[in-house]
């Protein structure tokens, strides 16, 4: 098993150490306690290759656009096998995105005839400027 600092963990996952503390915060990483030792405040924390898995799967749920409160029901369905609502979430997950590319394609279409308008060397103001002036 790895034993990593905050600083090590934030390093293996791709996030900042504030990261990590934000996702302890929101009670989705574990924050470990701190061992009896020496100087101010005892020892440093240390992090395991489960934290280091956990933090993955958040930064992956985010990338497939849930959000952090999301992520937390699907943690706790993983600790409960609760397949039938994990999937129900990935369904609305997919529903949400399927909203965002249709409306991304409707912004894609109405640019292209704007720049299509605008460099059609017409007189007046530009299509794409006065579209926006709305």
């Amino acid at each position: 098993m790895s034993d990593w600092t905050i600083a090590g963990l934030a390093r293996e996952g791709g996030v900042g150490v504030e990261t990590i503390r934000y996702y302890q915060r929101r009670g989705l990483l574990a924050t470990p306690a701190r061992p009896e030792g020496s100087g101010s405040g005892g020892g440093i924390r240390r992090y395991g290759d489960g934290d280091v898995r956990r933090l993955r799967f958040i930064r992956a749920a985010q990338a497939a656009g849930f959000t952090l409160d999301q992520i937390a029901e699907l943690l706790a369905l993983d600790a409960t096998d609760g397949r039938e609502r994990a999937r129900t979430l990935a369904q609305e997950r997919v529903a949400a995105l399927d909203r965002q590319i249709a409306e991304l394609e409707r912004a894609r279409d109405s640019l292209r005839k704007l720049a299509a308008e605008c460099g059609s060397g017409s007189a007046g103001p530009c299509p794409i400027l006065t579209s926006f002036d709305r």
